[in-house]
């Protein structure tokens, strides 16, 4: 049995589903608690006819919570979302993943699961046909887009008599990963992270403007995995109509055009250990802004545009030894080339690529496909996956440079 300090004193929201599994959360329960961590134990109506509740409430010397209403009393999800460092859900049947997926508050878990602020890691436990069918495989590629955290099954005999994927992860692996997970999430305390994101918008006159397609999905992402391991955050985001949820240590400063994004980087660079550059910033905008809708006519319209501050470039000139500087490139073709050319144009330490003909990759997708090019030329091909998951790539990459 290992050792695991950075549980110690941790607020721990054990979920227990309906699964023959069920017993092997008695003993992450019982490696918790020994541990040093406050447990707190909410199981199903169906996981309470595989493991008594008085069982999880002698170990963990708290009463356990299997309905919202108890005894005439509410059981307050919203606090108990709000005081958890962590939230497992273990095992997690087919059935409550499905229900965390698509937003279902029939059980208390459901309940505290959407009022949640803290990490949810979830262990699913389930038959081989269960586990490799599309709907199951679908629903946890989208709780993963919630910056939910998976623990991968494991191998072997199941309750079926079916030998393959489908267990529910060892209590012992669990407990590494959340010691690890903690541990993490203070690798960047003291570190201050500048991230753009979303569109830019270049106004024609009151009414129109010119502006792309970017949803700001990937800078978000970053300023969420940055400040999640400890990164005082400032995200710069153009506007955008995503509905998003955002970490609440970042620091969201909502910018318009180009030039407002440019004058918000160059404020905040000088005080930065590193700017990641993820905006869809306009290279372009009206010369001149109609100060009233401008009318159609019979005639064809022209409209001069000229060249916007090239954001990153300007960082770049100004880059000191200790701070590192991070781009995206966007390609339609000769994407390496390109990307390889804008890194030493722009002093980039490295930069990230991606192309908008790869399927599931570029905007407004919860999914992405990039390459990570080094200044060194180096390139890592990643597959695709959660936006979320591309963040915490990216985020090594970032550790692994940060002086």
């Amino acid at each position: 049995m290992g050792n695991y300090p950075n549980l110690q004193s941790k607020k721990i929201i054990l979920a227990v589903t309906g699964s023959i599994a069920a017993y092997k959360s008695l003993l992450l329960t019982r490696l918790l608690i020994k541990s040093g961590a406050e447990v707190q134990v909410l199981m199903t109506d169906a996981a309470t006819k595989f493991v008594s509740p008085l069982s999880f409430a002698t170990l963990s010397k708290k009463k356990v919570h299997t309905q919202i209403m108890d005894d005439d009393a509410w059981n307050n999800h919203v606090d108990l979302g709000l005081w958890a460092d962590a939230m497992i859900v273990a095992p997690a049947t087919a059935n409550s993943l499905a229900k965390m997926a698509h937003g279902i508050t029939d059980t208390i878990i459901h309940a505290v699961y959407l009022s949640a602020k803290c990490p949810v890691f979830f262990a699913p436990a389930m038959d081989l046909d269960m586990w490799k069918h599309p709907s199951t495989v679908n629903n946890i590629e989208l709780l993963k887009t919630y910056g939910n955290i998976e623990l991968e099954v494991g191998v072997g005999e199941l309750a079926s008599g079916l030998v393959g994927a489908g267990r529910m992860a060892e209590p012992e692996d669990i407990l590494h990963r959340l010691n690890v997970f903690f541990e993490e999430k203070q690798s960047m305390t003291g570190k201050k992270i500048m991230i753009t994101a979303g569109p830019t918008l270049e106004r024609l006159d009151p009414v129109r403007f010119i502006s792309n397609h970017s949803s700001g999905k990937m800078g978000i992402a970053l300023a969420n995995a940055f400040a999640s391991v400890g990164a005082s955050v400032e995200l710069i985001l153009g506007p955008t109509s995503l509905n998003y949820s955002i970490h609440p240590s970042v620091n969201v400063k909502s910018v318009e055009s180009a030039e407002d994004m440019y004058q918000a980087c160059i404020k905040s660079w000088p005080n930065t250990d590193a700017a990641i550059m993820a905006a869809a910033v306009a290279d372009y905008r009206p010369r001149n802004i109609a100060d009233k809708k401008i009318k159609k006519s019979d005639d064809d319209l022209s409209i001069e545009l000229e060249r916007t501050k090239d954001i990153a470039k300007e960082l770049g000139k100004t880059k000191k030894k200790h701070q590192i500087l991070i781009g995206f490139a966007l390609e339609t073709n000769d994407g390496e080339a390109n990307a390889k050319a804008k890194i030493t144009k722009k002093n980039f330490d490295f930069i990230v690529l991606n192309r908008l003909g790869d399927a599931g990759a570029g905007f407004k997708h919860d999914t992405n496909k990039v390459s990570i090019i080094s200044k060194t030329g180096t390139v890592n091909h990643y597959p695709l996956k959660a936006k979320s998951e591309v963040a915490k790539d990216i985020l090594v990459e970032v550790q692994k440079i940060m002086p």
